[in-house]
C-alpha cells in the first residue's frame, strides 16, 4: 500500500500512485462547493508542502484545497490512525505517537520533528487539538515554519475570555453585562451575581466546547455552579479562573466569519446560525440566519472587524455573538481558527476559506473586497456522529461494515471515514459534516432530508434519526429557534420520530408495494418458485407498524396491493377494519431494484416522495428506515 522512504526520514510513508488516485477520488467525491470568488492569482507563490496537524474530516478538508492549489501534503497520525482516510489521502504520512492525544496530536515536539523530516514549510492546525495553542505557534515561529492561522499574540489575547472581553469593550464591541475580571472567593461571587441580576452564567475563562460553564438562577445555583465549573475547568484546561456575566435567556447563538490578511483587507461574511445545540455543543447549523435583517448583519460584521483590528488579527477566525429576541447582540468569544461549520459559509459565498488561510500565511494580499462577499442561497449542516440518540447519545465505536455517502445536487460530505474503517474510542466520534445548499431555506432543508434518508451507515449507532427528526420539527421549520431548542423540544430525550397518521399510512403503502415487488421478482427467478408459474397481480396484507413481539399493541393497517404497470406502479387500497373508515387509495411508484438498500418511492395521494432504506428482511417482514427512524413492517397475507 505504501512505499518507504530510504535514508534518515524513517517512519515517513509516501503513497503509491494507484492508491493515491483511489483515495483522491473518495475525497474529491465528498466536495461539491463551487468556489467562484477569486482570492488570488494562479501563479502566486504559496508553499511547496504543508503539514496538517490534525486528523479525520478536517485533515481531509485541508488536503483537498492543497491539492487544488498544487501543494504537497503531509499527514500526521497516531499508531491507531495509520489506515485513516486522511493518511491515505495525503502525499506523505508520519506517525507521531500512540493513540492518546497527549502523546500524538497534542505532542508539539513530535509534530515539529515531522515538519523537519518532511521539509514541510507550513502547518495547518485544523480545529481542536493545537489549533488555538499559542505555545505551538511560537514554537513554529522559532523554527521558521509558517503557521496557517493567526499570530501567537492575537491567539493568546482572544483565547482568554476575560482578556478578550476587555479588548472587545475597548474596541466598542457590544459585550454581555458582567464583571470583567476573575472571581475567586464565594462571597465575592455572590455579591457580583446579585449586582448583575439573575440569571447569570458562571464560566471558565479558558473554557470552550460547553465545558466549565453553568447557568445560575439564584444564590444556591451560584454556589453549586461555581464549584463544579471551577473543578471542570481545572480538569479540562488546567486553568480554573472563572468569570460571571449576565445570562441572556432565549438567546440565539449567531457567529460572524472573518478573514483578514494583515495587509489592510479584513472581510466579514454572512452570519451562521448555530442555536441548535446539545450541552452547549452545536448539532445543526445554517447560513444565513432566518432571524437577522441586513442592518443587524452589517452591524455585527463591522463590530467583528473592529475586534480583529484591535488585536492585529491575520487569518480566518470567528466572532461569536449571543442575540436576544430584540436583535440586540453581545460578544461571546472569538475562535482563532477554522470553525467546524465553515462549509455552510463557503457554500453561500463561493469562498474557499482554507485557500484564504493558506494565501495569507504565505504573505499574499487577498484580491477580494467586502462588496464581493454576497449571499447566494441557503446552506445547512448536520453533524453526523457515531452515537446512540436513543440512549442519551452514548458514543458508539466499531467498524463501519457498510458506508455509502449521499450524493446529488447541493450535497457536500466533509468526512474522514470509509467503509471498513473504524470509529475509535480515542477520538471524537464525528462521522461527517453533512452539508446541503439550496436557493431557499426550504430547498436546503428538503435536500438535507433526502441526504439523511439516503445516508447508509452500518456497524455503529449514529444520530441520523435525531437529525432527521429535527428537520421535520415544526418549530425548526418556522425558524423560531434558540439555544434551548433541543431541551424544550425533546424534554425527555430522543424517543424516536413521531409519525403522523398520514406518514403511517404512507409507510404501510410503501411496505405493501415492496412486498408485492419482491414476490413478483421471486417468481421471475429460476427455482425460487418451483410449483407456480405465474406471479400474482394482487395481494392482501395486514401491515404492522412496529415490532409485534415487543409491542403487541402496535398499529396495524390492512391493505390490498395491485400491480398496475411495468413502471413499477402499484395501487394500494386501505381496507376497512372494525368499522373504521378506510383511507383514500394511493398509487406507489417504486424506483428500486429488489436487493438494493435504498428505496425511492412516490405516493400519489400524499404527493410525497420518500427515500427509505430497507435494512433487514426477516420472517415477519421488513425493517424499513423511514423518515430516519427504523420501523418493523410486518406483512401477513
Amino acid at each position: 500500500m505504501y512505499r518507504l522512504f530510504t535514508g534518515s526520514a524513517a517512519g515517513i510513508r509516501s503513497r503509491n500512485v494507484t492508491h493515491a488516485m483511489l483515495c483522491n477520488q473518495v475525497v474529491k467525491r465528498m466536495y461539491t462547493t463551487n468556489y467562484n470568488v477569486q482570492l488570488g492569482d494562479a501563479g502566486d507563490k504559496l508553499f511547496d508542502k504543508i503539514l496538517i496537524a490534525n486528523r479525520g474530516e478536517i485533515a481531509c478538508r485541508v488536503i483537498r484545497t492543497a491539492q487544488r492549489l498544487g501543494i504537497k501534503t503531509v499527514a500526521v497520525h497516531s499508531d491507531v490512525d495509520k489506515h485513516a482516510l486522511h493518511v491515505r489521502a495525503a502525499d506523505e504520512a508520519v506517525c507521531i505517537g500512540p493513540a492518546p492525544t497527549s502523546q500524538s496530536y497534542l505532542n508539539i515536539d513530535a509534530i515539529l520533528d515531522a515538519c523537519k523530516k518532511t521539509g514541510a514549510q507550513a502547518v495547518h492546525p485544523g480545529y481542536g487539538f493545537l489549533s488555538e495553542n499559542s505555545k505551538f505557534v511560537a514554537a513554529l515561529e522559532k523554527e521558521g515554519i509558517a503557521f496557517i492561522g493567526p499570530g501567537s499574540h492575537a491567539m493568546h489575547a482572544m483565547g482568554d475570555k476575560i482578556e478578550s472581553k476587555k479588548i472587545a469593550k475597548q474596541a466598542k464591541v457590544n459585550v454581555i453585562p458582567g464583571f470583567l475580571g476573575e472571581v475567586d472567593e464565594m462571597d465575592e461571587v455572590l455579591k457580583i451575581a446579585r449586582e448583575i441580576g439573575y440569571p447569570v452564567m458562571v464560566k471558565a475563562s479558558a473554557g470552550g466546547g460547553g465545558k466549565g460553564m453553568r447557568i445560575a438562577w439564584n444564590d444556591e445555583d451560584v454556589k453549586i455552579g461555581f464549584r463544579l465549573s471551577k473543578q471542570e475547568a481545572k480538569s479540562s484546561f488546567g486553568d480554573d479562573r472563572m468569570l460571571i456575566e449576565k445570562y441572556i435567556d432565549n438567546g440565539r447563538h449567531i457567529e460572524i466569519q472573518v478573514l483578514a490578511d494583515g495587509q489592510g483587507t479584513a472581510l466579514y461574511f454572512p452570519e451562521r446560525e448555530c442555536s441548535i445545540q446539545r450541552r452547549n455543543q452545536k448539532v445543526v447549523e445554517e447560513a444565513p440566519s432566518p432571524f437577522l435583517d441586513d442592518a443587524t448583519r452589517k452591524a455585527m460584521g463591522e463590530q467583528a472587524i473592529s475586534l480583529c483590528n484591535a488585536v492585529g488579527y491575520k487569518s480566518a477566525g470567528t466572532v461569536e455573538f449571543l442575540v436576544d429576541s430584540n436583535k440586540n447582540f453581545y460578544f461571546l468569544e472569538m475562535n482563532t481558527r477554522l470553525q467546524v461549520e465553515h462549509p455552510i459559509t463557503e457554500y453561500i459565498t463561493g469562498v474557499d476559506l482554507v485557500e484564504g488561510m493558506i494565501r495569507i500565511a504565505a504573505g499574499q494580499k487577498l484580491k477580494v473586497q467586502q462588496k464581493d462577499i454576497k449571499i447566494n442561497g441557503w446552506a445547512m449542516e448536520s453533524r453526523v456522529y457515531a452515537e446512540d440518540p436513543y440512549r442519551n447519545f452514548l458514543p458508539s465505536i466499531g467498524k463501519l461494515t457498510k458506508y455509502k455517502i449521499p450524493e446529488g445536487e447541493g450535497v457536500r460530505v466533509d468526512g474522514g471515514v470509509y467503509e471498513g474503517g473504524d470509529i475509535s474510542i480515542y477520538y471524537d466520534p464525528l462521522i461527517c459534516k453533512l452539508v446541503t445548499h439550496g436557493n431557499t431555506r426550504k430547498q436546503s432543508i428538503d435536500r438535507m432530508k433526502t441526504a439523511l434518508d439516503s445516508y447508509i451507515i452500518r456497524g455503529v449507532n449514529h444520530n441520523v434519526p435525531f437529525l432527521r427528526a429535527v428537520m421535520e420539527n415544526k418549530r425548526f421549520l418556522s425558524g423560531k429557534i434558540n439555544t434551548k431548542f433541543i431541551p424544550e423540544e425533546f424534554p425527555q430525550g430522543f424517543k424516536g420520530f413521531e409519525f403522523s397518521d398520514q406518514q403511517k399510512a404512507d409507510a404501510a403503502a410503501l411496505a405493501g408495494a415492496i412486498q408485492l415487488a419482491t414476490i413478483k421478482r421471486d417468481y421471475s427467478v429460476t427455482d425460487q418458485i418451483s410449483a407456480k408459474t405465474e406471479a400474482p397481480e394482487e395481494i392482501k396484507l395486514i401491515i404492522t407498524l412496529g415490532n409485534v413481539k415487543t409491542n403487541p399493541d402496535a398499529p396495524t393497517i390492512p391493505v390490498t396491493v395491485t400491480y398496475l404497470d411495468e413502471n413499477d406502479t402499484y395501487l394500494v387500497e386501505y381496507d376497512q377494519v372494525d368499522g373504521r373508515p378506510s383511507l383514500p387509495d394511493t398509487n406507489v411508484t417504486l424506483d428500486w431494484a429488489v436487493g438494493n438498500t435504498t428505496v425511492n418511492a412516490r405516493l400519489s395521494k400524499s404527493i410525497t416522495s420518500y427515500v427509505s432504506q430497507l435494512t433487514k428482511k426477516h420472517s415477519l417482514g421488513y425493517t424499513l428506515t423511514f423518515l430516519g427512524d427504523a420501523m418493523l413492517l410486518s406483512g401477513m397475507m
